[in-house]
């Protein structure tokens, strides 16, 4: 049995090793700029959560493809861990098997575990509007389509909720993009983590031809843009940060 679960393992990380290589090979030629020079510094919110005396707190974000998402967020400073996952649906269709029809309601999404006194929710905020993914396009991300790779918030709180939605209608009032913020937010979701070949892909591949033209330049960015929270080394799943 342990021989053909590895089996399978190692041809589903084939076929995705495929998959990228092939997105690279017919979405590049469209493409003139990489994801590096699509990142932008957007203004930090004005409104923000206290650090309090809590070590720990959870935030959730969806962004497109969740290899790139957990990557930056790996690598900001104050993040505890961040695992890929799911959420937005039920716990029965919380597989990547089943998510990728779009129908199951679910996002792929990361969940944040941070230190709130070293690192703060709006902070977060602004690598997640400025580097993670773009919030202007709606139920896609590069070559991605599809509502599971939709731009959303997964507040654990109405505190978080509030901090959101008004640093929206801050980088939409300021015009910080050249199109319309279509983030939504979704209250009251369960994130469910992904398969275990999902987490710190990354960090673990990124030979990829999907991480090495559409997430590596965003971890460029988030050193580039945020120098004072980039960490070098990442927080990984199977070894969480202090």
């Amino acid at each position: 049995m342990a021989a053909i679960r590895k089996s399978f393992y190692l041809t589903r990380l084939a076929l995705l090793a495929i998959a990228g290589l092939l997105a690279v090979v017919l979405v590049q030629p469209a493409l003139s700029r990489g994801a590096a020079e699509e990142a932008r510094l957007v203004p930090p919110p004005a409104v923000d959560l206290p650090a309090g005396t809590a070590s720990s707190a959870v935030a959730v974000f969806a962004g497109g493809c969740f290899w790139g998402v957990q990557g930056v967020f790996q690598h900001v400073e104050g993040v505890l861990g961040a695992v890929s996952g799911y959420a937005g649906g039920a716990a029965s269709t919380a597989q990547y098997r089943l998510i990728g029809s779009g129908l199951t309601g679910h996002a792929e999404a990361v969940q944040v575990r941070y230190d709130p006194r070293r690192v703060s929710y709006g902070q977060l905020l602004q690598v997640y509007f400025s580097v993670a993914h773009d919030p202007t396009q709606l139920n896609r991300q590069g070559p991605d389509r599809g509502t599971q790779y939709r731009s959303t918030i997964f507040p654990a709180d109405a505190e978080q909720a509030r901090v959101a939605q008004a640093y929206i209608a801050q980088l939409d009032r300021a015009k910080a993009f050249p199109a319309a913020i279509v983030t939504t937010l979704e209250p009251g979701r369960t994130f469910y983590p992904a398969e275990d070949y999902h987490q710190d892909f990354l960090e673990r591949h990124p030979d990829h031809g999907y991480i090495a033209y559409y997430d590596l330049p965003k971890l460029a960015a988030l050193k580039q843009l945020f120098p004072k929270l980039y960490r070098d080394k990442a927080v990984l799943v199977g070894n969480p940060g202090r």
